[in-house]
Parts: structure tokens; C-alpha cells; sequence
């Protein structure tokens, strides 16, 4: 193996540390701050450069900001410059370097693996490099996406995404499986819990720092690479670049950016961010009887795989349609774990239905695009989809049904209002 340099990779004692809740507030994180910024207030470039200044910001600090439709229909692969971002941490200081589009250049990079396996070890990137590779074509998604749509019932903070807060995205690296059979890392009876650490760190000593913790058992692992392209080129800082964590059908902050440390556990991390962040109450709960701040292990489940979802690609209203027969299209997604069947389409506001043409895959996390026929009267109409997979998972009719204090997991029929010209 390479000698690797640098001093990139944590210790276990380190590792460790990544607990950091004691006084967290997730209400009162930059994270979940909320902060939401008029688009004219900076420019995406500025934000991050290499964006596009048609990216719409909703937290310049944290580099936040999600897709127009109209960008995102354009590609068959969500390019660097339009994909949605959302940073943990500001990147300053140390982090600036991960505020560009640009690859990062860290060639030193370590990816350290530790805990109850046999031998702890490091593998440098030229080693990673050197190693069997496979693509992966996959919708990368925030938790978020769609969070402004529950404030038909309450608004929650935090940015308030549409619908642009995802991309359709190939990543390329090395099967994370056969990646541990190839370190034969001999995992101890004992670890039942892999934790993916990341290298940004909180902007205070007191913050916690970023892992997520996934079961050794959890068959989303046989998918999983650890990816070092994105897009056919090596992946962008400001995405997580060097090296990242990929777990197709998974949401995006499953996915660990930056990735630094592989920890073999018997327990999940203390991570607030896995402990207390980016959770869903187990039981449907109401406005005021939930906590921003309630959240535990036991009363709450992580964002892991997507919920079935089905977004309108066109006509937008921009688009100006005119009254009269016209095509309806899409892309519809879940994850993998079973293929999408049908998808709905009403024009008139749920009144009748038609069902669309599905057009097959790249993979089976990748878009299903779909288009349906229909007729758009004089005035206002409600464009409506709704897909359902071979399991019988569908979208809700009503997604407020899911309503819970962070705005995650957002997947109720959708509902776009078009004007005709």
C-alpha cells in the first residue's frame, strides 16, 4: 500500500469525540437557522464559485441553494454547476477550500479505517485510486427538498426548498464491500454499526462534528462505493471531494461528504447529527406536540432512503402554455429497492387521471422519466402526479399527513398551478 501523507485521518480517540451535543440546539445551529435570503442579496458564484447566478440561495453562509426547474430538466446528468449544495459548516477559514466547484487537488488525502476490526489502517487516495471502480447513477437528494410545501399546515424553519433540491448524478469509485474484503479488515463479532466520518469540522470547539451511522446488515451497503468521480471527473470540493460516501436511494446527508473515517462500532455514533439531526418522529405528531430539540434514538428514525417522489418537469409556468391538448412530463424516483410501476397525471386538479409512459432507467436509484397526455382549460389548472412502485409505496395525497418540526422526507402527490397563456 502507498505510503499516504498529510495528516488527514483521525485516531479513534478522535473519532470518538464526535459526540458534541451535550447544550446542542438544533434550533439555534447555523444549519437549521433557517436563514433564507432574497435571490437578488448575493449571487450563487459568489456563494460558491463555479454555480450558476441562476441557482436559488436560500443560506449564502452555509452555501445553501437548490436547482430551478427549468435548469434541472435539462440534463440527463445534473451538471457540477446546477446541483443543489447544502455545507454543515461554513467553508472558512481552513474549509475555504471547499467552496468551489473545482476539484479540491488533495492528493495527501487519508481515508482511516478503525474500530473493532483486526488491524486499523489508512489507505491514501493513490491507493483508492489503484482499486477496481464502478459507476453509479443516482438521484442525490436533500432531506429537505420540498420543505416549503408543509407550511400549507405550519412552516418549520430551515431553507425552504421546492422541488430543486435534488439531481440526477453519476458517481464512480470503489464497491465499499469489496472494498473492506480487500483490507481484510476481519470486522469483530461486536460491530454492528459503520460510521462514516467527514473532515469538516463545526465552527466552534463545542460543535459537533459530522458522522452518520448505517447497520453493518443494511443490504443499501451492497450498493454503496466510495466514490472519488462525479460525472465522469473527480468530484467537486464544494461535493464532497476528494473522496465521498455514496449510498444510492439514499438522502444526500447519509451520503458523508469529505470522507475521512470508516469506524467498525457496537453502537451508532453519538454524532448529534445522528443522534438528534436530520430524525423523523415514529408516530404522525401535530404542530407544538413535538420539539425541534425532542428528538431521541427511540422516539424518532433517520432520514435513510427516499420516499417515493414525483416531480412535474413541464409545462412550468413560465413555459406560458396555451389552452388545449398538451404533454405533461416528469421524473419519478425511490430507493431502488423495487421499480416504479405507474404514474398518475391529472390536469384538472385530481378530477380524472391518465396514466403516463414510463420511460426505463439508467439505474435503479437513477429518474424515471415519464411524460402523459392531457388538456389545460382557459385560466388556472392544477397539474397533479403520483407514482407508485411494484411494493405499493405511493405518494400520499396529502403530504401534510407527514408534517414534522424539520421539514424532511417531503413526498405528497405534487401539485403544480399553470396559467395558460
Amino acid at each position: 500500500m502507498a505510503k499516504a501523507t498529510g495528516n488527514i485521518g483521525v485516531s479513534r480517540r478522535e473519532f470518538g469525540l464526535l459526540a458534541g451535543a451535550a447544550g446542542l440546539s438544533f434550533g439555534l445551529m447555523p444549519g437549521f437557522a433557517g436563514r433564507v435570503l432574497a435571490q437578488d442579496a448575493e449571487s450563487a458564484a459568489s456563494v460558491i464559485q463555479g454555480k450558476s447566478g441562476e441557482m436559488l440561495i436560500h443560506n449564502a453562509k452555509l452555501g445553501v441553494m437548490e436547482t430551478p426547474i427549468s435548469l434541472l430538466r435539462q440534463h440527463a446528468h445534473t451538471p457540477k454547476e446546477i446541483l443543489f449544495n447544502r455545507l454543515h459548516f461554513p467553508p472558512e477559514g481552513s474549509s475555504a477550500w471547499q467552496a468551489t466547484t473545482s476539484a479540491p487537488g488533495r492528493e495527501d488525502w487519508v481515508l482511516r479505517v478503525d474500530g473493532l476490526v483486526q488491524r486499523p489502517r489508512e489507505v491514501s487516495l493513490a491507493d483508492l485510486k489503484a482499486m477496481a471502480q464502478e459507476k453509479r447513477v443516482a438521484v442525490m437528494q436533500c432531506a429537505g427538498n420540498g420543505r416549503s410545501f408543509y407550511a400549507a399546515k405550519q412552516k418549520v424553519a430551515g431553507g425552504q426548498w421546492k422541488n430543486g433540491g435534488m439531481g440526477n448524478v453519476e458517481w464512480e469509485g470503489v464497491p465499499l464491500r469489496a472494498f473492506l474484503e480487500a483490507m481484510k479488515l476481519g470486522p469483530s463479532d461486536q460491530a454492528t454499526w459503520l460510521t462514516a466520518g467527514g473532515w469538516d469540522q463545526p465552527p466552534t470547539p463545542e460543535g459537533s462534528d459530522f458522522a452518520k451511522s448505517y447497520r453493518i446488515d443494511d443490504a443499501a451497503l451492497d450498493n454503496a462505493i466510495i466514490a472519488l468521480k462525479m460525472n465522469g471527473a473527480p468530484i467537486p470540493a464544494v461535493h464532497g471531494g476528494p473522496v465521498r460516501l455514496i449510498i444510492p436511494g439514499y438522502y444526500g446527508n447519509m451520503n458523508v461528504k469529505f470522507l475521512t473515517t470508516l469506524l467498525f462500532d457496537a453502537a451508532q455514533s453519538p454524532s448529534a447529527y445522528q443522534s438528534m439531526g436530520y430524525r423523523v418522529p415514529l408516530n404522525p405528531v401535530e404542530p407544538g406536540e413535538f420539539g425541534r430539540n425532542d428528538y431521541t434514538l427511540e422516539n424518532s428514525a433517520p432520514t435513510y432512503a427516499h420516499k417515493i417522489k414525483s416531480v412535474i418537469f413541464s409545462p412550468l409556468p413560465e413555459d406560458n402554455p396555451k389552452s388545449g391538448a398538451v404533454t405533461v412530463t416528469g421524473v419519478a424516483f425511490n430507493d431502488g429497492t423495487s421499480p416504479i410501476t405507474k404514474v398518475e397525471v391529472s390536469t384538472d386538479g385530481g378530477a380524472t387521471w391518465a396514466e403516463a409512459d414510463i420511460a426505463p432507467p439508467e439505474s435503479p436509484w437513477a429518474w424515471y422519466h415519464w411524460s402523459a397526455q392531457g388538456t389545460l382549460s382557459s385560466g388556472t389548472n392544477v397539474l397533479m402526479s403520483r407514482a407508485t412502485d411494484a411494493l405499493g409505496n405511493t405518494q400520499p395525497i396529502d403530504g401534510l399527513s407527514r408534517w414534522n418540526p424539520r421539514g424532511y422526507e417531503w413526498n405528497g402527490v405534487e401539485h403544480l398551478e399553470v396559467a395558460t397563456a
